[in-house]
């Protein structure tokens, strides 16, 4: 059952990454919602998924809190 949450949170992740402000939302709605294990799957496709998108890198500020 974690995978599917992990990869619905990665889909919703990239639907929205279109806007800053959205992704940073939705990625605190996941850091709520998420294991500590999938917290950190979460932490290295983030790390990925922003060096192509450079305008979400203020959101790593709050994966890394």
């Amino acid at each position: 059952m974690s995978k599917i949450m992990f990869d619905y949170t990665k889909s919703i992740l990239e639907r929205v990454s279109f806007d800053p402000k959205l992704f940073c939302k939705e990625l605190e709605k996941a850091i709520k919602s998420l294991l500590p294990y999938e917290m950190e799957q979460l932490r290295e496709w983030l790390f990925d998924f922003i060096i192509e998108k450079p305008e979400l890198k203020q959101c790593l500020l709050i994966i890394n809190k």
